[in-house]
């Protein structure tokens, strides 16, 4: 179901004002493509469908000239084809979800340093793990980890943080598997994992070309860091679908947006309040403020927001993830639900054909004469 409200609807109702709203050349480039997303001003193509050869006009998403990864109307079919590439890999073991948070004191050197604060967390991190891993005591053997970068709180506000999916074990330098021995609660003790965390992080950046005042070391030194973790998935399915829910999030969905008022120039959102246990209450912010905290969570250009390491890394998968697949399958899993075929490109009509692209128009639109152009076109399948 579509939204009533999009993100766009906002920043085409302030789009005169986005130059005033003090944003580097890359945040005003990213919101201006959503702002575009699938309107005139990006041209579009005509489909065709190979089945019932049924005709489909669509304006191109900003993904077809910026590929922006802040979109929320494009980020739907991403994370499918991720979360599937995905599903190849799992292990037959436990998996647990930890999440390491920055402290406040740290957000506006976020938004001036973001490849280096936001770096430093996944470095540290890691290295928090590493360093439990490669501990006989808790473990003893070579880890893994999935990690998604996220910046936000449900108000929109700068919250960042990394939620990190982790097999509950690793291979000992002999290449037998091992798990971890706290395996049957958390993973690991998590007021550990907060204070060797802190010290990672502090350390990292201490190496950084940021200065940063003893000041605020002291104060974050003086502070309990957050490191949330739960409790294991029931099974490697549902690993798979708890990713699904933060791979390819953004600040804010569409559907969470619930009124844009022109008039008084707002927006309404509704929001989980975690100090009332979740309850959801109903936000409003001018449309300008929204736009500012939304421009908060636009990432420096090339950054990686999720990354694989040790036996989950892309090097270390390739060559020996199935044997290692095949070795732990000895073990009954629950079995993955078989899926059906991603509906990308499926035509909307007949359901079963697929739709290929037979004209291109810029933000012109499509000719006139496009239906006559058409009319006896025989279907390009290799298009």
């Amino acid at each position: 179901m579509r939204p009533k409200h999009t993100v766009a609807d906002v920043l085409e109702m302030e789009q005169l004002q986005l130059r005033n709203l003090s944003l580097t050349s890359w945040h005003y480039r990213a919101l201006q493509a959503i702002r575009r997303c699938r309107t005139k001003a990006m041209g579009g193509h005509i489909d065709k469908c190979d089945c019932c050869h049924a005709l489909h006009i669509s304006y191109n998403p900003d993904s077809y000239r910026d590929r922006n990864r802040h979109c929320p109307t494009c980020q739907g079919h991403k994370r499918e084809e991720w979360i599937r590439a995905r599903e190849g890999e799992l292990l037959n073991v436990p998996y647990f979800h930890v999440v390491f948070t920055l402290p406040s004191e740290f957000n506006s050197y976020a938004l001036s340093h973001g490849k280096i604060v936001y770096g430093s967390l996944f470095r540290a991190a890691w290295q928090t793990l590493q360093q439990f891993g490669d501990n006989p005591k808790h473990l003893g053997g070579r880890m893994g980890m999935i990690a998604v970068l996220h910046t936000w709180g449900q108000n929109m506000s700068l919250h960042p943080h990394l939620h990190c999916i982790v097999p509950g074990g690793g291979l000992s330098r002999s290449g037998q598997w091992k798990i971890a021995k706290n395996n049957g609660n958390y993973l690991f003790n998590v007021k550990s994992m907060s204070q060797v965390f802190r010290a990672k992080y502090i350390a990292e950046l201490r190496k950084s070309d940021i200065k940063i005042p003893q000041k605020i070391y002291n104060e974050v030194f003086g502070k309990k860091w957050v490191v949330y973790a739960k409790q294991p998935f029931r099974s490697p399915k549902y690993v798979i679908e708890y990713l699904g829910r933060y791979t390819h999030k953004i600040a804010i969905s569409n559907h969470r947006i619930t009124d844009v008022d022109r008039k008084s120039r707002s927006v309404s959102f509704n929001a989980k309040d975690y100090r009332r246990a979740g309850r959801k209450v109903d936000l409003t912010l001018s449309s300008q403020e929204f736009i500012r905290r939304f421009a908060l969570h636009i990432l420096p250009k090339g950054f990686t927001r999720i990354r694989h390491y040790g036996i989950l890394s892309s090097s270390w998968k390739k060559e020996k993830l199935p044997k290692l697949q095949t070795e732990l399958a000895t073990v009954k899993r629950d079995p993955l639900k078989t899926k059906e075929p991603l509906l990308h490109r499926r035509c909307p009509v007949c359901k079963k054909g697929r739709l290929h692209t037979i004209l291109l128009f810029n933000d012109r639109g499509p000719p006139e004469n496009w239906q006559v152009l058409l009319k006896d076109r025989k279907l390009n399948r290799s298009n």
